[in-house]
């Protein structure tokens, strides 16, 4: 399913989700002038498990060098379509995630859903030796918050059916839902099978990111005034 646009206008301006947006794309455009060097940029700022859970491995960074990369992974993409489609589901739910938040609580929010995204995503992949990046850990952390926040909004989506599209409005709970159960499912099947990042996808970082974004949301939405 490929959502397109939900039913639910924006509270205000939604400074901080295209300033990531903006960030995002300038990152990209940055990777692709690396050249032959982007595979050492990637291994440099991405996410390396063995380089955490192998000491032999961690000797060779510095503190600094082990901490950066939490942050400059969920600025970094795979490809063209791997930043489009981050920052596509971004820019539906971002805004009302943020104005319900405001600017600052919700730019906090994204950067420690990608975090616990990281984090769980490094203990169920030690022996990786493979960088993950994007942004899909800490976006995954604002669908979580959506999901609470506004389980009725209309979504509208690209649904397959056989050998065919249809476009059908379905509420937020329902599209996000679905989409949460497939991630730890293929997740599930992925550490079943032993596999690392089955199809490049890091599942376990999307329900990482999915459910701090739920526990994140209670702790960080500011307390409601009342006349």
């Amino acid at each position: 399913m490929i959502p397109l646009r939900d039913a639910n206008p924006s509270r205000r301006v939604p400074i901080v989700t295209y300033l990531i947006i903006s960030l995002c794309v300038l990152a990209f455009f940055f990777e692709l002038l690396q050249g032959p060097g982007l595979r050492a940029f990637l291994f440099q700022y991405g996410i390396v498990p063995v380089r955490y859970t192998r000491l032999d491995v961690a000797a060779h960074f510095t503190v600094w060098e082990q901490a950066i990369p939490f942050l400059t992974t969920l600025f970094l993409h795979g490809g063209w379509m791997h930043l489009i489609g981050n920052m596509w589901v971004l820019h539906i739910f971002g805004d009302n995630v943020e104005g319900a938040l405001g600017h600052g609580r919700f730019a906090l929010f994204y950067l420690l859903s990608g975090l616990a995204a990281s984090v769980l995503h490094l203990v169920t992949n030690v022996h990786s030796a493979v960088p993950t990046i994007g942004a899909s850990g800490a976006i995954a952390g604002v669908m979580g918050a959506y999901f609470v926040l506004y389980p009725r909004a209309r979504v509208l989506t690209l649904v397959p059916i056989f050998f065919f599209f249809t476009l059908v409005e379905i509420p937020a709970y329902v599209f996000l839902g679905f989409w949460f159960v497939l991630q730890f499912f293929s997740g599930a099947f992925s550490l079943a099978g032993g596999q690392v990042q089955a199809g490049g996808v890091a599942w376990w970082a999307h329900v990482g990111g999915f459910v701090a974004g739920i526990f994140l949301l209670r702790i960080l939405r500011p307390a409601r005034r009342f006349a």
